[in-house]
Parts: structure tokens; C-alpha cells; sequence
């Protein structure tokens, strides 16, 4: 199917960075922002150091590249001039209705105005799905498949701008869809320039098996979230917890293997999702433990996995 041995480009999530306020802050269910503590264009920096090929980023980082009018069409490409001058390739990171950060929130139309503006390779979605509250057995309920069909009527209206931008769109299973729901959507949109955006741990967080997540998506997807979260269980329960790549419960050489033999794709674009160990853990020694995953998981993703073409 695939030439399993091809290179494949490294690029990083922003939020993989949150705690300096980079990609969107989670876990909170409410709208809560850390301070933003680099810009953009200094993480452009930070990516040709690490030796990576490019960046997806969100609207939250685009605030640090202008004081006003940071959506603006001159602005955007600014940013985009700046990427290619830094040799990096980016794509773009849009929610619906992001539970936690309502900053990184686009309608289809300025989501893919922003990606055109931006030079983006693609644009993903999440689609920020309520879900009920019976996880289990809860795959194509019907009150989250008529949350679905609105996500397809609004893609659909879309549809001309997709075609006339050209632009790749991949639709994320996100920690509220599971993997056949975002097959059912994808397929019913049924368009050559719309696949799927596989996340390799979301899936755990609708109780489903990451192994067949990858399986049922990775031949339709455009995108890949690569991350390696640690189970683990304590007397707080049963958690995953973000980590450097190498460092988690995941078989990450599996994994890899599993994105080159199922799917075409020339890019993994990865994420660490590092926690608070606990909730006053100063914000200073959350980021110097962040920042330190981040360049863990960047030497292993290319001196151990051999990803990234840079400087090859």
C-alpha cells in the first residue's frame, strides 16, 4: 500500500507548550488561560533549534503575533512569511465549542480563512461533542449523532470554500467522539480534500482502544496527534497522565508502524499533554517540567524513531 520506510516530517501541537500559554488551556471546564510567555515567532525559533519541520497552531497563538487585529489578513501573512523563512510548514487547529478555552473557537468559514491566510497545509477540527453520561456503549447515540449531522450541515455550507481554498480539512476524534463516529461524518461529507485527524490517546477517554482508534482512522486521515500518556492508577484513581514520547504506556515504535503501513500520510504532528502534579504546583516548576518533556520527546522522536527531515 505504502512505501513503509518513507521519511516522514516532524511537527509539534503548540499546546504541547500550554503552560507558557501556548495551543489552549483544558482540563478546567471553564474558560482558564495561563499567561502567555513567548511569542510565536520566538517558538518558530525554538522548532529550527529542535530540528523540526513545522508547527500546528491555534487562534491563542496567533494573539502573541500582533497587538491588534491578530486575524488579519496582512497579519496572517506575516506569520506565514515568517514560517517559510524559518522553514517550517504549519497547519492550523480549530475547536466548535471548546469546553475549556473558548480563545481557540472558529466558525468553519473563519477557520479556513485563517488556514488560506496562513499558508496552512490543512486545517483540523474538533467538534466538541456533548456526550451522555453513560460513556459505555455509547458509540452513534442518537443524541450525539444529531449533534454530528449539524457538524456535517455546517461543513456542508462550507463545501464552495473548502474547494475554491483547496484546502485539506481532517476531523479530529477528539476526547468526546469515537472513531466510527468520525468515520460516519467523514464519509458522509465524502469529499477527496476531507479525512480524519487521528489522535493516538484520545480515544481512552471514551473508553475505547486506541489500537483499533488507529486501525479504523489511519486510512482516511490526514493528520496524526502523536502521544505517549502513562496509566496510571493511585488512591486518586485511574488517571493518564501526559509524557515525553518513550517515557508513557504506549508502544510508541507500534504505533509508528501502525501510521506507515495504514496510512499515507508524510507528517506526524506530536503533543505532550503534561498535567499540574498537583493543583499548587507553582506555575514556574509546571513549565520547567514541561518544557523538559517537550525536548525529551523531541530527541526521541528523532534520534530513536528517526522522524523529522531536517537536517537529515
Amino acid at each position: 500500500m505504502n512505501n513503509k520506510n518513507r521519511p516522514l516530517r516532524l511537527g509539534m501541537h503548540t499546546y504541547t507548550l500550554h503552560f507558557f500559554g501556548f495551543g489552549e488551556s483544558w482540563g478546567f471546564g471553564k474558560d482558564y488561560y495561563f499567561e502567555q510567555t513567548m511569542s510565536l515567532y520566538e517558538l518558530m525559533d525554538k522548532a529550527v533549534e529542535w530540528e523540526l519541520d513545522g508547527l500546528q497552531i491555534t487562534k491563542v497563538d496567533l494573539l502573541t503575533t500582533a497587538k491588534e487585529k491578530p486575524f488579519s489578513e496582512n497579519n496572517l501573512k506575516k506569520v506565514a512569511k515568517a514560517a517559510e523563512d524559518h522553514g517550517l510548514f504549519l497547519e492550523f487547529n480549530a475547536s466548535f465549542h471548546a469546553g475549556s478555552d473558548s480563545r481557540v473557537n472558529c466558525t468553519p468559514k473563519e477557520a479556513l480563512e485563517i488556514g488560506h491566510n496562513l499558508d496552512a497545509e490543512l486545517v483540523k477540527f474538533s467538534l466538541d461533542i456533548i456526550r451522555p453520561k453513560e460513556f459505555y456503549g455509547s458509540c452513534m447515540h442518537p443524541h450525539v449523532m444529531r449533534q454530528m449531522a449539524d457538524r456535517y450541515d455546517e461543513f456542508m455550507k462550507v463545501m464552495p470554500l473548502i474547494e475554491a481554498y483547496g484546502m485539506q480539512i481532517a476531523i479530529e476524534n477528539h476526547t468526546d467522539t469515537f472513531a466510527d463516529e468520525i468515520l460516519w461524518i467523514v464519509n458522509k461529507l465524502n469529499h477527496p480534500l476531507i479525512g480524519t485527524c487521528v489522535d493516538t490517546m484520545n480515544s481512552l477517554q471514551v473508553i475505547e482502544n486506541p489500537y483499533y482508534a488507529m486501525e479504523r482512522m489511519l486510512p482516511e486521515a490526514y493528520c496524526c496527534h502523536f502521544s505517549d500518556d502513562k496509566i496510571v492508577v493511585d488512591p486518586l484513581g485511574v488517571h493518564d497522565i501526559g509524557a515525553a514520547h518513550g517515557q508513557g504506556s504506549m508502544d510508541c515504535p507500534k504505533m509508528l508502524s501502525q501510521i506507515r503501513e495504514k496510512s499515507c500520510m508524510d507528517k506526524i504532528i506530536f503533543e505532550n499533554e503534561i498535567a499540574f502534579k498537583s493543583l499548587d504546583e507553582p506555575i514556574e516548576e509546571a513549565r520547567a517540567r514541561e518544557m523538559e518533556a517537550c525536548e525529551e520527546s523531541v530527541r526521541y522522536l528523532r534520534d530513536v524513531l528517526k522522524l523529522g527531515v531536517r537536517n537529515r
